[in-house]
């Protein structure tokens, strides 16, 4: 049976056929997402590589069956990570390249984490969620998400590398998006791999960083500053900003890492930010800031995403993505005044928010 054959009501009024093709795709979405989980566990990206290849190659090399290789192959070239260019016969487009590991601008980490089952598991059960207002993560698996990461080191090696490469379209952007060069030091407060501090003091010469994180997350950061040449520049400094942050920076840059919390949780983080701050600091978060309106052109644009961001951070840790009201609401709480709200062009749905004590 296919989203056609569905009965229709013989008074109601016959459906748009775009809009019964919205819904189709939707409903459809989950399935796509395994394909490419599929596709990235499989490495048909790499095994294809920069020229054209039969799927019957493709299937030996992956040690599977050809006819179901075909298939896949088949789903992926209608989705537009491959293209059909003969029968049978299958090569990279430039959105599938993408999953390829070697790749500069991989998302294969990235696909790997947010359909792996332990990220989607929760989501079965939204509706409870939005029943009773708990965190459904907490309950399907007994802990909660962060301590779910720390007991499994490749799960949480995986969880690194995706935030490292979901930054990456951050990291290129925001250091000439921002006057760093105020600044004397700089803080990133759950900087995670190092990936965007690097960039930032990479084009910003004149300052030192401090990258700062759990343990779990700071273990691929030496790697980095060291891959940069930002060892004598930057320090790493293990630890919980839900009790202390380091002090000694003019700047603390806080990037995707209050939505993963409560209000409450998100003023601890920010008023220990405040405290650490010398007169004339500042506080830079970067986040994507929701509209008090849905805006159907625009959030349509990007498929809704940063709603669904949102509905995963109910769904599996707890947090919220929040409107300007909501971070003046926390900033204002935390002893810190929002003074300007940005687009962070060329990397939305991120804006930059700061703030400073009040």
């Amino acid at each position: 049976m296919t989203y056609t054959d569905a009965p229709t009501a013989p008074d109601a009024p016959a459906a748009d056929t775009a809009d019964r093709d919205l819904v189709a795709r939707l409903a459809f979405g989950s399935m796509a997402a395994q394909t490419l989980r599929a596709a990235v566990r499989l490495r048909v990206v790499e095994l294809i590589g920069d020229t054209p290849r039969g799927a019957a190659e493709v299937a030996a090399d992956a040690g599977a069956r050809p006819q179901p290789m075909t298939r896949l192959l088949r789903a992926l070239a209608g989705l537009g990570l491959l293209r059909e260019h003969a029968p049978g016969t299958f090569a990279v487009t430039p959105a599938g390249a993408l999953l390829d590991p070697g790749h500069p601008d991989s998302l294969a980490s990235f696909v790997r984490m947010f359909t792996e089952p332990a990220v989607v598991r929760a989501w079965e059960h939204l509706d409870d969620g939005v029943r009773t207002g708990r965190i459904v993560f907490d309950t399907v698996f007994g802990t909660d998400f962060f301590s779910h990461l720390a007991q499994d080191p490749e799960l949480s090696a995986e969880f690194n590398a995706a935030m490292s490469q979901a930054t990456a379209e951050t990291a290129a952007v925001l250091p000439h998006a921002y006057d760093f060069g105020r600044f004397r030091a700089v803080t990133d407060v759950g900087g995670g791999d190092g990936t965007l501090l690097a960039a930032v003091l990479t084009a910003h010469p004149g300052l030192t960083g401090v990258v700062f994180d759990t343990a779990e997350g700071l273990a691929r950061t030496p790697e980095t500053l060291e891959r940069h040449g930002l060892a004598g520049r930057c320090t790493v400094h293990a630890g919980d900003f839900f009790r202390s942050v380091p002090e000694g920076s003019d700047l603390y840059l806080v990037k995707s890492v209050l939505h993963d919390w409560t209000d409450d949780q998100a003023v601890t983080i920010l008023g220990h930010c405040r405290r650490a701050l010398p007169p004339g600091g500042t506080v830079l978060i970067v986040e994507p800031v929701l509209p008090d309106v849905v805006d159907a052109g625009a959030d349509a644009a990007d498929g809704g995403i940063t709603y669904l961001s949102d509905l995963n951070m109910m769904v599996n840790i707890g947090g919220r993505e929040r409107t300007r009201a909501d971070f003046e609401d926390v900033c204002h709480r935390a002893g810190l005044t929002v003074t300007s709200v940005t687009p962070l062009t060329g990397a939305a749905p991120f804006s930059l928010i700061e703030a400073v004590p009040r």
